[in-house]
């Protein structure tokens, strides 16, 4: 089971008419509903389960920069401006922290990678730089080792996943949002060619616009309307402890382990070397799209047999909007932790800080991770069918950059200047002989 989320208050009575509907309550919906919703447009959020009852909520809760995408850069400062405002934005807490991350090296290779980074930093003035053993000790009390360097950035920092996006939902509903959970969109339609109305478990809503932010769930919503999403899941496993006295600030990643300190006096921890992808029906379809991603990530990405192979053979790739979907028979993708990286990552926390040693292991969860070929969202109108838009895929960096993606994704729905450019999220460089690829060594 997931960490306990803050309830959100919702709608009940579904509206005949809106203008755009939000497909999904994770953070980059709720953040999409609320920059509409500023905007004066008349939005309604339909989630099938519960506000941020997935990944948004089972995440490190890092915010940062440094190490992003250079594509992704533009965004995520947009997305951390709005983060150091957002506790006033929203009227609530958030749990967003200016508390500094830093990337640990071990060796001359991983100091080299680091630096290469700091190429694509400088243009955007960015306050990342590479810091030595003595100034990491003074950042890490308590370590009881010494690294050659570190890549570390003081305007980075931490929010609590299972605050954040309640509190940006809320707050869309202040600014006249309509949310509805337990709400399974089964689909749209459309009139013309071009988006007409959505049809949910609940009843029809006709609107002008429909913004797909499902998560992982979004390549099969994609496919019931023809649509060819190439996106995976990957599981990753998390820890919560119970509070820890005199532990570092400083949000740190190093060889088998990576942790935050939690508004609570705990801390999130998970292990930093693995990442396991779950072989699936899917993972055969699009084994050639994500062939360069897998040859880049061979030694952290896991590859694993489970039962969600079987679960998603099962599971319908097409159903009528009268009939029940896959949506309402799961609300909650809720994998189990791989407990020997929960175990991994507590051994090597504890033999760099001795002081977690003895620290009690409060909860241990897991969630998937919405992945893209080239580890970049997409976040994008959809030419083909015209007042559709997808925000999704985004590979481990969604909560970070949450924020960001609700404004650029509220503009292109307006038709408004958008915030930066969009071209690096488009939908169509999937089909348009780009050819996306991950960056090496990110």
């Amino acid at each position: 089971m997931g960490p306990p989320v803050d309830p959100v208050q919702t709608d009940e009575k579904l509206p005949a008419r809106t203008d755009v509907v939000v497909i999904g309550g994770g953070i980059a919906g709720v953040s999409t509903a609320l920059h509409l919703a500023t905007k004066g447009v008349d939005v309604v959020l339909c989630e099938k389960g519960e506000i941020a009852c997935e990944q948004s909520s089972r995440n490190w809760g890092w915010v940062r920069k440094m190490a992003r995408d250079p594509r992704e850069l533009p965004l995520i400062i947009e997305s951390l401006r709005q983060w150091e405002q957002l506790n006033n934005t929203v009227g609530a807490e958030t749990g967003f922290r200016s508390t500094g991350i830093m990337f640990l090296c071990e060796t001359d290779a991983q100091v080299a990678a680091r630096e290469a980074w700091l190429e694509h930093a400088r243009q955007y003035q960015l306050d990342t730089r590479m810091i030595g053993p003595d100034e990491i000790a003074k950042l890490l009390p308590g370590a009881t080792r010494r690294w050659k360097a570190a890549l570390y950035t003081a305007s980075d920092g931490r929010g609590e996943p299972q605050m954040a996006a309640p509190a940006i939902a809320a707050a869309a509903r202040v600014r006249g949002a309509r949310v509805f959970t337990r709400c399974a969109v089964r689909g749209i339609e459309t009139k013309g060619g071009r988006v007409a109305g959505v049809v949910t478990e609940k009843g029809r809503i006709d609107c002008e616009s429909v913004v797909l932010a499902g998560g992982a769930w979004s390549r099969l919503f994609c496919g019931n309307l023809g649509l060819n999403l190439p996106q995976l899941k990957v599981r990753s496993s998390v820890f919560r402890t119970a509070a820890v006295e005199g532990g570092p600030e400083t949000a740190a990643v190093g060889s088998g382990f990576g942790y935050r300190k939690r508004l609570d006096g705990g801390y999130n921890v998970g292990y930093a070397l693995n990442t396991h992808a779950e072989i699936v029906p899917d993972s055969f379809r699009l084994f050639f799209d994500f062939l360069p991603a897998l040859r880049i990530e061979r030694k952290a990405l896991k590859l694993r047999v489970s039962e969600r192979f079987i679960e998603e053979w099962h599971t319908p790739r097409r159903w009528g909007l009268a009939e029940v979907s896959p949506f309402e028979k799961t609300r909650v993708l809720d994998p189990a932790p791989i407990d020997s990286d929960l175990a991994s990552a507590r051994k090597h926390l504890a033999e760099t800080f001795p002081l977690f040693a003895n620290v009690p292991v409060a909860q241990g969860w897991a969630g998937y991770i919405d992945v893209t070929p080239d580890a970049v969202p997409v976040i994008s109108p959809v030419e083909s069918v015209p007042g559709f838009f997808i925000a999704t895929g985004f590979s481990g960096h969604g909560f970070g950059i949450g924020p960001g993606a609700g404004r650029l994704m509220a503009e292109l729905v307006t038709g408004d200047a958008p915030c930066v450019d969009p071209s690096p999220f488009r939908f169509s460089r999937f089909s348009d002989g780009s050819k996306p690829r991950p960056q090496v060594g990110i």
